[in-house]
This record gives C-alpha cells, structure tokens and sequence, in this order.
C-alpha cells in the first residue's frame, strides 16, 4: 500500500510538472499578427496554377521535368524547380544549391524546350 501512494504522488508530480511546462504561460509568445504575404504571393506573374492546359505545354513539361529529374547529380532542390510552360516557352523558377547547378538545370530544360524558349527565374539558395 505504501509503495502504491508513493506511485500515485510521484505520478501527480510528474503530472503537475509537465502541465507546467507546457502552459501557455510558458510558451514563447506568439507575435500579435500571424505573417501574411498574401499581397506578394498576387503578383507573381506566371504560376504554376495559371499556365495554360493545352496538350503540347502539358507534354513540354513533362519531357522538361522528366529531363531534370533524369539528372541523378542534381540535389532534391534542383529535382524540385517549378517547370511552367506558356506557349512552348519554359520558364524555370525555385532555389538551387549552386550556380554550377543552376547551370545544369537550364541544361537540361534546354536539351527540351526550343531554342529561345527558356526563361531562367532560377535562385541560388543562399
């Protein structure tokens, strides 16, 4: 009996200091405003849910991602570029990890795409 209340007060404790830690009180306090780019994110120009449905923009970006995700030397982020097509012009946007790889990403949309019809919005992530 003794040694089941010493359970049930260690429990209580354990109890009482975990509801402690994490209590509102506690916690780091959350800013007034969540953050909103809403504004930014509206003008962006071509998008990836804006682009044209057509047969031959679909098949474009297709083969151009195929392309991309084809190269086994570029990282997740390279392998995860936004590939839009408008048009039959390709336009790549997303971060990379390095201008060698920026380069070897328009590489590989450009053995693809027509020549002239890339648009390189591609950003070195810092």
């Amino acid at each position: 009996m003794k040694n089941s209340r010493t359970v049930l007060q260690i429990s209580m404790a354990l109890a009482l200091a975990g509801g402690m830690l994490f209590s509102p009180a506690s916690r780091a306090q959350e800013p007034a405003t969540k953050p909103d780019n809403s504004a930014r994110n509206k003008d962006q120009g071509t998008t990836a849910d804006n682009q044209p449905d057509t047969k031959a923009d679909r098949l474009m970006a297709a083969n151009v991602r195929k392309a991309i995700v084809a190269d086994k030397d570029l990282s997740t982020y390279a392998h995860n570029v936004k590939v839009i097509v408008r048009g039959g012009t390709v336009t790549l946007k997303g971060p990379v990890k390095s201008e060698d790889e920026k380069q070897k990403v328009k590489s590989d949309a450009e053995g693809v795409a027509s020549q002239g019809k890339l648009i390189d919005q591609l950003t070195v992530k810092q």
